[in-house]
């Protein structure tokens, strides 16, 4: 195991700037969701309207995120990026005028929706990596770590600063503190354009769509499987903890899951890649699987807190896993396409997860729901080995 990985990551030129300014934007990011459902659910006292809002700009992020990751491999990051992110700011900013107005519904659904068509650094900056990496493949598996663990860490920060500003400032207070977060950390990660992937929009032109990449798909697939694992868990972890008497330990565990993954990532990244990746993604949903399992036989708070956290050990990995090589499988000048489809792919079954634990909780019982996340991963494994040889990263110009 090496100690050195990190602070190696952190002395490429350029890298502790964009990174920083990544984990501002992602704090930002994690930040929107929250925020614009406690906003909604205290102005228009509806937590279902509050979540339709949510949802509908979820669905946008999803749809916009593959073209939008297209454009960014043919124009350059900060060419399509910075336009992006003052386009969804004053999106941001007129959901927060039309909730302090009283604006009609449906311009509520309008503003939020249309502030979600923008770029991410998460996908930008792991782009990065991998084309001032390429050649050191041992420093880009600590530096896919390290972006997992600020993923991690700005999932559990996020959401519950959102909800303290927005319970005890005003309930406008996290959207707009998410909004300014993603901005700024978006202009502190864009202005590092020496780090940036060059554009070569000839060679481009002359590659086909990722989507016609038969690798990219399963890893989209198992991305889809994961996605899910997230969202049943957010809901049935809600659901169970009500049922038990403990509705306000949901927060806690789901918290204690991040973390627990975040901490793999840290070990994970300092650690030797001699697994295979194609063997490591079936490999790595088989460990969500087995290590998800037992939260289907505990039956007190307590006990459902010490699963998930175990439960959350293999997460981080497997995510790891699943960037590199959605990376790993297209030419360099296809990266961050690769990326956003995946990202899509995992909302999207972060979506349908969620949908379908709440199916499950309301039709059989709150503690039931957790069959979706164990079948979920189950699956992810069962095709990520059925497919493993076509998942095999050719020689050639590849990244990573």
């Amino acid at each position: 195991m090496s100690t050195h990985g990190y602070g190696d990551v952190l002395r490429v030129t350029g890298a502790r700037q964009f990174l920083i300014g990544s984990a501002v934007e992602r704090l930002g990011g994690a930040m929107f969701g929250v925020g614009v459902v406690a906003m909604v659910a205290s102005r228009r006292g509806s937590y279902s309207l509050a979540g339709a809002v949510s949802a509908g700009a979820l669905v946008v992020l999803a749809v916009s995120g593959a073209l939008i990751g297209r454009a960014v491999d043919r124009y350059g990051q900060r060419r399509v990026t910075l336009p992006l992110v003052a386009w969804s700011t004053f999106w941001s900013i007129g959901t927060v005028l039309v909730s302090l107005l009283g604006a009609p519904i449906w311009t509520l659904f309008l503003a939020y929706s249309m502030s979600a068509v923008t770029g991410t650094t998460g996908n930008l900056s792991r782009a990065r990596w991998s084309y001032l990496l390429s050649e050191r493949p041992k420093l880009l598996h600590s530096a896919m770590s390290l972006e997992q663990v600020i993923d991690e860490l700005t999932f559990v920060g996020g959401p519950a600063l959102a909800v303290v500003l927005a319970t005890t400032v005003l309930p406008e207070a996290g959207l707009i503190a998410a909004a300014f977060f993603f901005g700024i950390g978006s202009l502190i990660f864009l202005a590092r354009t020496d780090t940036e992937p060059p554009v070569d929009r000839l060679s481009h032109e002359q590659t086909k769509s990722v989507l016609r990449i038969p690798a990219v798909l399963v890893v989209c697939a198992v991305a889809f499987m994961i996605g899910g694992i997230f969202g049943a868990n957010e809901i049935v972890t809600i659901a169970t903890t009500s049922s038990l008497g403990h509705p306000e330990a949901a927060a806690f565990i789901l918290a204690l899951y991040a973390l627990a993954s975040a901490i793999a990532a840290v070990v994970y990244g300092l650690r030797d890649n001699a697994i295979p990746l194609n063997r490591a993604l079936w490999g790595g949903a088989l460990a969500m699987c087995l290590l998800e399992a037992p939260v289907l036989f505990v039956g007190s708070v307590p006990f459902l807190a010490v699963a998930l956290t175990f439960a959350g050990i293999a997460t981080a990995p497997t995510l790891i896993v699943t960037i590199k090589l959605a990376s790993a499988l297209v030419p360099p000048n296809q990266v961050t396409e690769s990326l956003s489809l995946v990202s899509t792919a995992m909302i999207i079954g972060i979506a349908g997860g969620s949908s379908l634990g709440g199916i499950v909780v309301e039709s059989v019982s709150p503690h039931a729901g957790y069959a979706v996340p164990v079948v979920a991963a189950g699956l992810g494994a069962l095709l990520g080995l059925a497919c493993h040889r076509i998942l095999r990263p050719k020689p050639g110009p590849r990244v990573a």
